[in-house]
């Protein structure tokens, strides 16, 4: 049962040390010539084959294993890991059709309208600019001096990257390996799943109550001996919910005695219109975070900071050195003059009242027609109804598009839609009238 795999691997190895071995085992299971479910021959086995010692193939076992490419079970032995399968993802299914509707509030973005003007800050510094070195630090002086002040604990290590998603999918990579468990809130962020699942981890869902995820849940949760957990701090995406800092003490000192480690997601920013929490001052060394300036500075900046353990924030940094290198020069020389700007901050703090405002409008106006969304913070509110699909589907024949909440859910079946109430700008009462239209509408005869 064993002879396709060692034929191949006796056919293309020529190091016959344990880094040799995983690497051609490794290649050739990228190369499709041995497939995921295929068993592996014994370690004994395998080292007489190759006239090496027991320990140098359990050793290159251990880094395959490290990397996720094979799995060991004491019913089927050593066996190439089943990779995830491939598909649509969860985040383009998400956003309706841009154009095709009269309203859009699928999208989960800011208003353009109640973005911060950009064209003064370029005036400002468009005769210093320079960009010419390979060579300067990746992060401007300037920046990691206006982040550090504003950062909620002290960062042992702090990089900037390109956009919050862009940061957590380089922490996942870092620490999350095929086959690991990581806890996430339920319902929570499409595209944190979809990067879950392209890592091959084991998602666990625990649900939400009115300070953030349940204790009990995440207790019993680390049963399954997570390597991470991903949580929002402010205005979570698609509920609204904003974390307390309470809670994340809390989840800070269930987490203290493990290695499980703790990233925030902090997508939302000044949208979230609540000062931000972090459980960083607890579990310096335990704690990744993520700050996002593109919700309140402008999507197209894409722009985020991210701390971590110093020794971990260094590996991201070295290996994104083989990438992109940093994140544009230019753009964090612009976001350092937004920060500083008297102006920006006027305009960021209109758009946080202006925001509330249609958020609260087109809550109270649903609530006026029986339907509770309950207290919520940021761009969207999380709106229950009878069968999600087909009100979608029944909004969008009045012209206006909303997420269906499937994407957004790990365990939870509960129906909901996510919509954007940034984007309704007036007209609370019909919008709220064609919700409620649609949301007591089952499918059944």
């Amino acid at each position: 049962m064993y002879s396709k795999v060692f034929e191949k691997l006796l056919a293309e190895i020529t190091d016959r040390d344990a880094q040799g071995i995983a690497r051609t085992l490794g290649a050739l299971v990228s190369s499709g010539a041995v497939s995921p479910g295929d068993k592996l021959p014994p370690i004994r086995s395998v080292a007489t084959q190759l006239g090496v010692s027991t320990s140098t193939v359990a050793e290159a076992w251990s880094v395959m294993r490290n990397h996720g490419i094979i799995e060991t079970d004491r019913r089927r032995g050593t066996t190439v890991r089943t990779l995830p399968k491939s598909g649509r993802s969860r985040y383009w299914r998400v956003p309706m059709e841009p154009g095709t509707l009269d309203l859009d509030l699928s999208t989960g973005t800011p208003d353009p309208l109640l973005l911060p003007r950009i064209e003064p800050i370029l005036e400002k510094i468009h005769s210093d600019l320079e960009v010419t070195s390979y060579l300067d630090p990746p992060v401007l002086p300037a920046l990691a001096e206006e982040l550090q002040q504003r950062w909620p604990y002290e960062a042992p290590g702090l990089i900037v990257v390109d956009g919050a998603n862009d940061g957590l999918d380089r922490i996942v990579r870092s620490i999350v390996r095929l086959g690991d468990t990581v806890i996430v809130e339920d319902p929570t962020y499409p595209l944190l799943l979809d990067i879950l699942d392209l890592a091959g981890s084991q998602i666990v869902g625990v649900p939400l109550d009115e300070e953030g995820p349940s204790l009990d849940a995440v207790a019993e949760a680390m049963a399954s001996k997570p390597v991470a957990m991903v949580i929002q701090t402010g205005a979570h995406n698609p509920t609204g919910l904003s974390l307390t800092q309470g809670r994340a003490d809390a989840l800070a000192r269930l987490l203290e005695p493990t290695d499980t480690v703790l990233i925030e997601d902090n997508h939302a920013g000044a949208t979230a219109d609540r000062p931000g929490v972090s459980a960083g001052a607890i579990l310096p060394d335990q704690v990744f975070r993520v700050h996002s300036f593109s919700k309140t500075y402008g999507p197209d900046l894409r722009i985020a900071a991210m701390s971590g353990p110093a020794a971990a924030i260094k590996e991201i940094e070295e290996r994104r050195q083989l990438g992109p290198g940093w994140t544009s020069r230019l753009i964090q020389r612009v976001l350092v003059e937004m920060l500083r700007s008297a102006e920006v901050d006027e305009q960021i703090a209109l758009a946080s009242q202006q925001y509330q405002y249609r958020r609260e409008s087109l809550i109270l106006a649903l609530a006026d027609r029986g339907i509770e969304v309950g207290d919520s913070h940021g761009l969207n509110i999380w709106v229950p109804v009878a069968r999600e699909q087909l009100a979608t589907v029944g909004l969008a024949a009045r012209g206006i598009g909303v997420a269906p909440g499937e994407p957004f859910r790990v365990h939870s079946t509960d129906d909901h839609l996510r919509v954007t109430s940034a984007f309704v700008r007036d007209g609370f009462a019909d919008v709220a009238d064609a919700i409620t239209r649609v949301a007591t509408i089952d499918g059944s005869r």
